[in-house]
């Protein structure tokens, strides 16, 4: 998911609230019809344009037909603008599809067509533009396990994930800093809400975006994203694959926890060689070097996570090749992720009782079923080279795609 998706409408929050302030000179009776009957505000993209009509396919309702009036005000702003004072005025052929809209009218008499006083136009390659510069700005952040929160010295100690020696990064934010939580039963960062530093606790999973300091150990944060996400590792005791669930024996409470797969959910199984090649290096890792919390691997309560992407479709060249388990071997945390990322996907169907299994997955909503966000399988032998059942803390909701605010919808920093 990218971290700021914007399908969902959200680089139009600033605009409509602008927009709702702002005066639309018409020669109709649509001037003032903010506060009428059948008043429509779709937001949208272009689907196909002819003459003044436009097909906006919506975020919430599918597509609607605009009619824009002759009368009709027509702006375009840049992605990220706050309010209209730098808005551009455009015609009706400068839209194209592809580019995202906001459309201020009135329902027509057949209750299915939107007649346009105002349009506020982003452009397609605009966007692209700004979502390509907030990815690299997520990829140059950090993330990691949250060690500590300090609301007095407004700063949050992380600890990054990984085999090998275990690193911390200190937060500092600002009164500028804008922080979001994820919600406990979803992995969309369109899902997240606004937070404060008092929400973030130890055991959250946080990415943040910001200016890093010269030796990497500090980062003045512009944006964090945090929630509390579950590490689970067992074996498996049942599969029912008609309702894309599963009951697994948690090694760490010796209970059993039910899991269910969403259509973001990721499964992957390691190739036995790369399984030993991490296996390998978690042996010879220091204790408690993991980078994560050594109570992560709970169930009932170990937390790591907060969405960011989902995972990209990758390609099977680690899998294949069977030098994955080599490079995971020898790296930390970072080429074991991109070694995992490169693992072809597997279904439930291919999943055996009795299957070693880490899962990573959301807290669980008004149920209580955590959903699935990242299932391993293959990983025998990790998680006999890891008696503290602390192994699965190294998977992240971003670290498989390694692409931190972009690319997917399930929380992408």
């Amino acid at each position: 998911m990218e971290i700021c998706n914007w399908k969902s409408g959200k680089a139009f929050v600033a605009a409509i609230a602008a927009f709702g302030a702002m005066a639309v000179t018409t020669a109709t009776p649509t001037a003032a019809f903010g506060a009428q009957a059948g008043a429509a505000r779709p937001v949208g993209t272009i689907k196909s344009i002819s003459g003044n009509s436009i097909v906006l396919t919506t975020d919430s309702s599918g597509d609607v037909n605009v009619v824009v009036q002759d009368a009709a005000k027509l702006v375009r702003v840049e992605p990220g603008q706050k309010d209209l004072k730098e808005a551009v005025p455009i015609a009706l052929k400068e839209l194209l599809p592809g580019d995202r809209i906001l459309v201020r009218g009135q329902l027509g008499e057949d209750g299915k067509t939107v007649l346009a006083a105002a349009v506020i136009a982003m452009k397609k390659a605009s966007i692209a533009e700004k979502q390509a510069h907030e990815r690299d700005a997520w990829r140059q952040g950090t993330a990691g396990l949250v060690s500590s929160v300090n609301p007095a010295a407004n700063s949050i100690v992380i600890a990054q994930p990984g085999i090998g020696e275990k690193k911390t990064v200190t937060i500092h934010l600002s009164k500028d800093t804008v922080v979001r939580r994820y919600a406990p039963d979803s992995i969309k960062f369109d899902d997240a809400k606004p937070a404060t530093l008092e929400q973030v606790k130890a055991g959250d999973q946080l990415r943040a975006r910001g200016t890093r300091s010269a030796d990497g150990s500090e980062l003045t944060a512009a944006e964090i994203v945090c929630g509390t996400f579950r590490n689970i590792a067992g074996t498996i005791s049942s599969i029912d694959v008609s309702a894309n669930t599963m009951t697994l024996q948690d090694l760490a409470t010796k209970k059993s926890v039910t899991v269910h797969l969403t259509p973001d959910s990721q499964v992957r199984k390691l190739p036995p060689q790369m399984a030993q090649g991490i296996a390998m290096r978690m042996k010879s890792a220091p204790p408690n070097s993991q980078g994560g919390n050594p109570q992560a691997g709970s169930a009932s309560g170990g937390a790591t996570g907060a969405a960011a992407q989902a995972p990209k479709p990758a390609g099977s060249e680690a899998g294949a090749s069977g030098d994955g388990g080599a490079r995971a071997g020898r790296g930390a945390g970072g080429d074991f992720q991109q070694a995992l990322s490169r693992i072809p996907t597997v279904t439930l169907a291919d999943l055996q009782k009795g299957d070693a299994v880490m899962i990573l997955a959301t807290e669980g909503g008004s149920d209580g079923t955590p959903a699935v966000i990242t299932l391993i399988a293959g990983v025998e032998p990790i998680l006999q080279a890891s008696p503290n059942s602390s192994a699965s803390s190294i998977l992240s909701p971003w670290s498989l795609g390694g692409d931190a605010g972009g690319g997917g919808d399930a929380g992408n920093p």
